[in-house]
């Protein structure tokens, strides 16, 4: 009931499009993990190879966590979830004021290739896409437009890791 004010919308199984559903669960983990002090994530931002290693060999792909310090976020750490059709991972980071957000990231393999899509209900928005099986979620509890302008810097750095020779699969860019 703690997670009420902040959680109106839960999605019953089955409601709405797997994209949509996939950005509320983005949301609900977001909510649910922001607020911890002593235990926000399960591996901590110091030990970020084995972080990634680990998300990786769960989410059987190749993960890249992008650097947001340009924006004033640096990464807090990263947790293991469940989701709808497998594993998901969350990455956390925060800012010098204390405000945080998450990026949720997790196959969707029956989901149609999409562009950014807003999600908001309660406290908590994301902006998210799906892009060949793979969906990702940017959530936070800030305006529109400056979560808008960190999901494009995300999405931006997993283009690039892509085009690397050896990078990750990740997304490319939906009209």
């Amino acid at each position: 009931w703690g997670l009420h004010g902040h959680w109106r919308g839960a999605a019953l199984p089955g409601a709405g499009s797997l994209p949509l559903q996939f950005a509320q669960q983005a949301a609900l983990a977001h909510a649910v993990y922001q607020p911890e002090q002593r235990h926000p994530v399960e591996v901590t931002a110091a030990q970020q190879d084995h972080l990634v290693q680990w998300l990786s060999r769960r989410l059987e792909r190749p993960l890249t966590v992008p650097h947001l310090q340009a924006q004033g976020f640096d990464l807090v750490g990263g947790r293991l979830l469940p989701g709808g059709s497998g594993a998901r991972a969350q990455f956390m980071y925060q800012n010098a004021a204390g405000q945080r957000i998450t990026l949720y990231l997790g196959a969707l393999e029956q989901a149609p290739t999409e562009a950014f899509h807003f999600y908001g209900d309660g406290a908590v928005s994301s902006f998210y896409w799906v892009e060949r099986g793979f969906g990702y979620a940017l959530s936070g509890e800030l305006p529109r437009p400056a979560l808008q302008a960190l999901a494009t810097a995300v999405y931006q750095q997993l283009q690039l890791s892509a085009a690397q020779p050896g990078g990750a699969h990740m997304p490319a860019r939906g009209s």
